[in-house]
């Protein structure tokens, strides 16, 4: 089960911010084990310029990253996914498509940056604060150790994984 790369989409709303920013630290922190991908029911359209800040001081490449649809994951010529994460609560309540390849799902909701009003320091804080939340799942999910998990126990732990929240003092 470990010896290919899984298919990872992390799926919100605008797909300009939290699901951006989990698609980068999935590619870092599951590099050789997931490509990861991201996509909006509704996208903004572009990526919000503090998310690309952000990734930017944390020496990610941004080129490239682009605001899409999930419709562009879920045609019948797609490649099949292998897990779909929610990361905001609206996206989450959303009748979703169905996804080529029947992936695990889970719901890692965060708060939306993209929403928070503050000057520009509390800004980038707390993008900071929501990218490092995301981070930590990710962490975690790319540690399970998939080799002595069935589907069922998987589905259970990724579950869980969204439930994990940042120290309050972050």
């Amino acid at each position: 089960m470990t010896n290919r790369e899984f298919n990872v989409l992390f799926l919100c709303t605008g797909n300009s911010a939290r699901s951006i920013m989990a698609e980068c630290a999935m590619n870092r922190w599951g590099k050789g084990k997931f490509k990861a991908s991201s996509a909006g029911s509704h996208p903004t359209g572009s990526v919000h310029p503090m998310t690309l800040q952000l990734l930017n001081e944390l020496n990610y490449e941004t080129r490239g990253l682009r605001s899409k649809s999930w419709d562009e994951f879920a045609r019948p010529d797609s490649t099949p996914l292998d897990f779909v994460f929610t990361v905001c609560d609206k996206v989450a309540g959303e009748m979703c498509p169905v996804w080529p390849g029947q992936p695990i799902t889970a719901h890692w909701g965060a708060a939306d940056p993209a929403a928070f009003v503050g000057s520009e320091e509390a800004k980038r804080r707390y993008f900071l604060r929501i990218y490092t939340e995301l981070e930590n799942r990710i962490k975690i999910f790319a540690s399970l150790p998939f080799d002595s998990l069935d589907r069922f126990a998987l589905e259970r732990r990724v579950r869980e994984i969204g439930t994990v929240k940042p120290p309050e003092d972050q």
